[in-house]
């Protein structure tokens, strides 16, 4: 006995918008969870709840972003370190805690309900 496949519009259901509470919190644990887990919670974040409202679209956007561009920002003070014989390895005691403070201010502001830009980054991902 063989049974009917499901309809046709039963194979994809978008998800409905979050609440603008649920938005700002998922858009806060993004921001925060760059500090733990780098690009991870922004890119998961991105990928799953990009549909789910135009705020956390922009916030997981922009901690995508951030992260990339930090990402980079690293790597090259590394490279630039081994010529330099270190010296230029003293940007990252600058780089480091200056990532920290944006991220810690673009979570604040997540929770307020306030877009934040990050400065000095590049846009990857629109």
């Amino acid at each position: 006995m063989t049974s009917a496949p499901p309809p046709s519009d039963a194979a994809y259901q978008p998800q409905p918008p979050m609440a603008p509470q649920d938005q700002r919190l998922w858009a806060t644990l993004i921001h925060l969870g760059g500090i733990l887990f780098g690009f991870i919670p922004a890119l998961v974040g991105y990928l799953v709840l990009k549909d789910r409202g135009d705020f956390i679209r922009q916030h997981t956007l922009e901690e995508l972003n951030f992260q990339i561009s930090y990402t980079i920002y690293a790597v090259a003070i590394l490279i630039l370190s081994i010529p330099t014989l270190g010296i230029a390895s003293l940007l990252l005691i600058i780089l480091g805690p200056a990532a920290l403070i944006f991220m810690i201010i673009a979570a604040v502001k997540a929770n307020a309900g306030d877009f934040y830009r990050y400065p000095l980054i590049f846009r990857f991902v629109k």
